[in-house]
């Protein structure tokens, strides 16, 4: 008689004309049950999954954002764990394997992140502090480069920490996040009020509020572009979700603070960059000008 019990872990990716990346994540996938969030690709991604991969299972659905895509491909599924991933991310080796035995030994453990690496084998950082104000300025005031290895100056993206060891952290970056399906059940899925970028943040927090722990697991791996699903194109998006956070987690007060700083920073940085890069940062530097924080998150 066949098993009816669900699996342990299903991986749910979220593409939007992924094309070429989305070949390679799904090759490394191959053996588990996995579920693609199409958010309307007009690229030939669906056309590939389809020729290539037709045991993969593709929900359509119109662009929402990251968080709501992925909580599509959640909702969608029963196993104990999800394995959320990019499109432009895939495993190395045996890494769904050696994540679902090291939760399996950590179950307290709501995330897992494994240890990302750039496409020519070196380390990715992808341990993340949870913002504050002064980290939003070592970030966007450039101070982390006076001490990059330090916590005090690096903290946003752990600089005092090597990624050679199994660490309860506040966050792991979104690129591939291991999930337990309890811990979702209790603390709810993804803020779909996040379009892309800061809703892992979020969800952390979340995690973390309700007595979860974070680990960054190094005995799995998984390759990561970086920025291949977005191409640098929604750095205002990164803007609102930091404002986003703030807001919700901080106070109103202390998100209007975040918006000045982020303000004067870009207008600093399109004054020492010249040409495109430049412009674009003070084009950004105008929208939040533009409006108070409210005016801003509502647009």
């Amino acid at each position: 008689m066949a098993d009816s019990r669900p699996p342990d872990v299903v991986a749910v990716v979220v593409t939007t004309d992924a094309l070429p990346w989305i070949e390679p994540c799904l090759e490394s996938l191959a053996g588990l049950p996995t579920v693609v969030v199409d958010n309307a690709s007009t690229d030939g991604t669906l056309e590939l999954i389809r020729d290539r991969f037709p045991d993969v299972r593709v929900i359509h659905t119109e662009n929402r954002g990251l968080g709501a895509a992925w909580n599509r491909g959640v909702r969608d599924t029963e196993s104990r764990y999800v394995l959320l991933m990019n499109s432009d991310a895939w495993l190395v080796g045996d890494a769904a394997a050696r994540l679902v035995a090291f939760a399996d030994r950590r179950p307290q453990a709501a995330m897992i992140g494994p240890r990302l690496l750039n496409t020519d084998g070196t380390l990715q950082r992808s341990v993340r502090a949870f913002p504050t104000l002064w980290r939003l300025s070592t970030e966007y005031l450039f101070l982390r480069k006076l001490a990059p290895r330090s916590e005090l100056f690096n903290a946003f993206y752990g600089g005092d920490f090597d990624h050679d060891e199994v660490r309860e952290v506040d966050v792991v970056m979104g690129a591939c996040m291991f999930v337990r399906r309890t811990a979702i059940d209790q603390v709810g899925l993804l803020d779909e009020n996040f379009f892309i970028f800061s809703e892992e943040t979020d969800w952390c927090l979340r995690f973390r509020q309700r007595g979860w722990q974070v680990i960054f697991f190094p005995g799995a791996e998984c390759m990561h572009v970086g920025g291949a699903t977005h191409e640098g194109r929604m750095y205002r998006d990164n803007l609102r979700g930091h404002l986003r956070y703030f807001d919700k987690h901080h106070s109103r007060k202390t998100a209007e603070r975040a918006r000045r700083l982020l303000m004067v920073s870009l207008r600093l940085r399109s004054r020492l960059f010249r040409g495109t890069r430049g412009r674009k940062y003070g084009e950004e530097a105008d929208w939040l000008a533009s409006g108070d924080v409210d005016s801003l998150l509502q647009r």
